[in-house]
């Protein structure tokens, strides 16, 4: 552990112990708000406080076993609790500097996910529909809720564009990595002479916060439509203009909802995903100001960005940004992401690492 990191822990314990004096407070207990906001830091610390004072603790018990290697009738036992504590203190080194990392308030939250085809015509089109299909499953492996908010089928397949909402705890967390052009090399079913082709299509993986302060939206700049929902439904989905399209003038942005029968859930909903499109445009922009070199744009949007492939023939898949390569394509396309997911976010949190001793 690096003096500067170790300094890092200690003002982070420091202040644990001066919340926990706080919240014993006359001032603070007749202070509902201020309570909540003291206790929740006090929680959030918990785990660093907690982990520094075991790391002391086994720093301590290393130093008088040391002591005990001197002594011959204690040696071989000694050794052996050295090792032990050797050990758990590289544990510790690594927990402690991992809660070190800032935490993405976004992490807990329900997403947006939207699936586009790109490239390849009517072969993007089904792949489009591969890929929802994918999160789909992964998603119910997780036990999250999936709404389709939107869908535009393509003409032999697939979609042509498609909005989900997920709604899980930390689902965010574990999906915020897929923003980018995927591409697939396969033969496409309309193939007939069994050439492969290249296709992509693009993913989005938007946060949805429950309070979207940054974004103000004058009601002047919006253009709202209503239409009838196509798709399963009955005929009262038919018959009902209940769909809402909902035109941000100033940016272009045009999102739609046509899942709820209510033409009002359907609008709240629809206001949801624009706030949350034109939010993480913002940030995308800052995000690609700020941090250029990043391998992973987290959220950033970065479309344009190749970020995988899936070769059929081979069984393979790749993530261009961590030089990932697995063979368990079939697995991966029933929505077993696990393993992309942790790797990913195990290189993030070296990323993130490596800045903080820069620091």
């Amino acid at each position: 552990m690096t003096p500067s990191i170790r300094r890092k822990l200690e003002a982070l314990a420091e202040r644990h112990e001066e919340i926990g004096l706080l919240l014993s407070q006359p001032e603070a207990l007749a202070d509902n708000t201020r309570f909540r906001e003291l206790s929740q830091e006090y929680a959030q610390l918990e785990p660093v406080a907690a982990s520094l004072r075991e790391h002391d603790q086994a720093e301590r018990e290393l130093a008088e076993t040391r002591v005990m290697l001197d002594d011959p009738e204690l040696r071989e036992m000694a050794g052996d609790d050295v090792h032990r504590l050797e050990r758990r203190l590289l544990d510790l080194d690594g927990e402690l500097q991992l809660l070190l990392l800032p935490k993405d308030p976004r992490d807990e939250a329900n997403l947006y996910l939207e699936v586009r085809a790109g490239t390849g015509g009517d072969e993007a089109a089904i792949f489009a529909g591969d890929l929802l299909r994918m999160y789909l499953r992964y998603a119910e492996s997780r036990r999250w809720r999936v709404e389709i908010l939107s869908e535009h089928a393509g003409e032999h397949g697939g979609y042509k564009e498609v909005v989900a909402r997920i709604e899980g705890k930390g689902a965010y967390s574990r999906l915020k990595f897929e923003s980018g052009t995927h591409r697939v090399q396969r033969v496409p079913e309309t193939e007939s002479q069994g050439r492969i082709h290249t296709s992509a299509a693009t993913v989005a993986i938007l946060p949805e916060l429950d309070e979207i302060d940054e974004i103000e939206i004058n009601p002047a700049d919006l253009k709202v439509d209503t239409f009838r929902a196509s798709g399963a439904g009955g005929q009262h989905v038919n018959k009902t203009d209940s769909a809402i399209r909902i035109t941000h003038l100033p940016t272009g942005t045009v999102v739609e909802c046509q899942e709820e029968r209510s033409q009002h859930k359907n609008r709240a909903r629809a206001m949801g995903l624009l706030k949350a499109r034109l939010l993480d445009e913002a940030q995308s922009k800052q995000s690609a100001a700020q941090a250029q070199e990043r391998r992973l744009q987290v959220g950033s949007g970065d479309r344009s960005q190749r970020i995988r492939t899936y070769n059929y023939p081979q069984g393979r898949i790749t993530d261009h940004r961590i030089n990932l390569t697995l063979y368990r394509l079939p697995e991966i396309m029933q929505g077993d992401l696990d393993e992309l997911v942790d790797t990913l976010t195990r290189e993030h949190q070296a990323d993130q690492l490596q800045a903080l001793g820069n620091v």
